[in-house]
């Protein structure tokens, strides 16, 4: 586990929000389109200067799917994403992102079109998640899920 995280370290950093509500008692996702379309995903980019790595978390979930909340100044968790596809020239960046958990408030309009932020449960986004990823990739995304919903259920007595 060591060696991931001095690995990781040489990898570009993007910060995401895991945007969540309770619903019913249940915890739901909120999943955007990728820039592509053809992927589900947190809302998540480059880290800004201007912003703490959480506060860009947060501006992440509101351009992209329109998510208003609190946001946790701590990241939960870390984990690798890709991007680009391995026989284009580009082929294939990976970034470590770290992952911050945003409760949603209230829903706006996105500021970017095509995303299509999209309530799931825990189940179904996991495997909103893992379509058309790798692996070794998909299994990153579901250990996201899951961390998450432990802080999620570890932090609702306090509520």
């Amino acid at each position: 586990m060591g060696q991931f995280f001095r690995r990781s370290h040489n990898l570009p950093l993007q910060v995401a929000a895991v945007c969540y509500r309770v619903q019913g008692g249940s915890p739901q996702f909120l999943l955007v389109n990728s820039n592509g379309g053809n992927k589900w995903t947190f809302p998540k980019g480059n880290p800004e200067q201007r912003f703490s790595h959480s506060e860009a978390a947060k501006q992440e979930a509101l351009e992209e799917a329109g998510a208003v909340g609190k946001i946790e100044s701590q990241h939960f968790h870390l984990y690798i994403h890709s991007k680009g596809i391995f026989w284009e020239p580009a082929g294939v960046r990976e970034f470590v992102v770290k992952a911050f958990l945003l409760e949603v408030l209230q829903l706006t309009e996105p500021h970017e079109s095509r995303r299509n932020p999209t309530w799931f449960s825990a189940e179904d986004a996991k495997k909103m998640l893992a379509k058309g990823r790798e692996v070794k990739y998909k299994r990153e995304m579901e250990l996201v899920v899951d961390r998450a919903l432990e802080r999620i259920s570890t932090a609702a007595p306090n509520k």
